[in-house]
């Protein structure tokens, strides 16, 4: 067939399906899907019955890892990342178990680690005048009855507003916007008790916008390894849309507004809300049984409990749990949290997940239901910039998946 024969342009670098199949070491279909995709472009030859390839647009696919084919086993959609891997009910960034990250070091140093493969001790992160000015004014022109995730929504457009640079995708530059645009959402947000002092790392900072109560180092530890164990987690929903937006070259300011879109989603960011709901109940009623009975009731999940990578504890729960021995004040709803545990342990093998150990904090420090999801949002955002600068690497426009026409078959008459 000729499609299994070199097809060759006048300077020799076209390469027939086949032969793109075999360079990449996958089948002939496979390739078809990568240029549906965005990953190829194929042309077809004046006369020839098959399409062709660039031989080195082909070399630079494998190069980046496309020896593979683009989707798992059962239809998952599969990006290379070089981020995070979860393997026997442990979480590892870039090779390194993220309990002994949390352990060692703040959110700022593991999040610039994360960025540039350096760690640097005392790492801290800044707002700009500017565009803190711009996200302070957006929040407090909004309604009083607006919650933490809504204002950080507009906080991240109005410092992309006031940021006329933000279309430069330069490395450099996507890391001096990741570096204040984190601190400008936390320091956008009003202030629930006295202001810290500017030079204080990020985790009292964001403590002074979600309680009033007066932080402890204890407290204040637990926060900040909240924030390193959540930076990343995989292609979560809302890493995947971030890498969507990426693909599309969107500006750091756009990438982290997909993922707030994607986070707002009731399967994703409210979960933590739902957990801090049901252990304030557990702590009103003083009967975990009796909570846990109305949710099973109500053919609903128990909040906090399991998650589909972990057969086990998701070792985000169980450091923060040990961490959270340590403070006093949450002791009320660490049993509480123990006991929703053994309960539904009677009913089935559920076990902790992060959602649950944020609970505890929120609740023990009076904090707000969507104080967690707001602790999430935070910390994510240095994960989905780790990876937009991945993505702004790849081949642009790659994410752009197939669809399966199910509607009906043209001609159809006009409507």
């Amino acid at each position: 067939m000729a499609d299994q024969e070199t097809a060759q342009d006048t300077g020799g670098q076209r390469l027939s399906t086949r032969e793109a199949a075999d360079r990449l070491g996958v089948k002939p279909e496979t390739v078809y899907a990568y240029v549906s995709r965005g990953q190829l472009t194929s042309r077809r030859e004046p006369g020839g019955r098959g399409s062709t390839f660039d031989a080195k647009e082909v070399d630079a696919l494998a190069r980046r890892g496309g020896r593979r084919e683009p989707a798992a086993s059962g239809g998952e959609l599969a990006v290379r990342t070089g981020i995070t891997l979860i393997d026997r009910d442990h979480c590892y960034f870039r090779g390194v178990d993220t309990s002994e990250l949390a352990a060692h070091y703040s959110y700022e140093e593991v999040a610039e680690w994360l960025w540039t493969g350096e760690l640097h001790r005392g790492t801290h992160f800044a707002a700009p005048h500017d565009a803190l000015s711009a996200a302070r004014r957006a929040v407090q022109a909004m309604p009083a009855h607006s919650g933490p995730m809504d204002r950080l929504r507009v906080a991240v457009i109005a410092a992309a507003a006031a940021d006329p640079l933000r279309f430069d995708l330069s490395e450099d530059a996507v890391l001096n916007t990741a570096r204040s645009l984190i601190p400008t959402l936390v320091d956008a947000l009003p202030s629930q008790s006295p202001e810290q002092h500017a030079a204080d790392s990020l985790a009292p900072r964001l403590w002074s916008r979600l309680t009033s109560e007066p932080a402890d180092a204890a407290s204040l530890r637990v926060l900040d390894a909240a924030l390193v164990l959540l930076i990343d987690h995989d292609l979560a929903a809302s890493t995947l849309a971030v890498r969507v937006a990426a693909s599309a070259r969107a500006h750091p300011y756009a990438i982290v507004s997909a993922g707030f879109g994607a986070l707002d989603g009731t399967l994703h960011g409210a979960a933590s809300g739902l957990a801090h709901r049901m252990l304030l109940e557990v702590l009103e009623r003083g009967s975990a049984a009796a909570v846990v009975a109305d949710h099973l009731r109500a053919g609903r999940r128990v909040p906090g409990l399991g998650h589909r990578l972990y057969p086990g504890e998701d070792p985000r729960a169980r450091t923060l749990f040990r961490l959270l021995q340590d403070v006093p004040r949450a002791h009320p709803a660490l049993q509480a949290a123990r006991e929703v545990i053994t309960t539904t342990a009677r009913h089935t093998e559920l076990h902790a997940n992060v959602d649950l150990a944020l609970a505890v904090l929120t609740v023990s420090t009076g904090m707000p239901t969507e104080a967690g999801e707001t602790i999430f949002a935070i910390a994510r955002t240095a994960g989905w910039v780790a990876h937009a600068l991945e993505e702004y690497g790849e081949r642009p426009l790659r994410m752009r998946p197939s669809g399966q026409y199910h509607g009906p078959r043209p001609p159809q008459p006009l409507p």
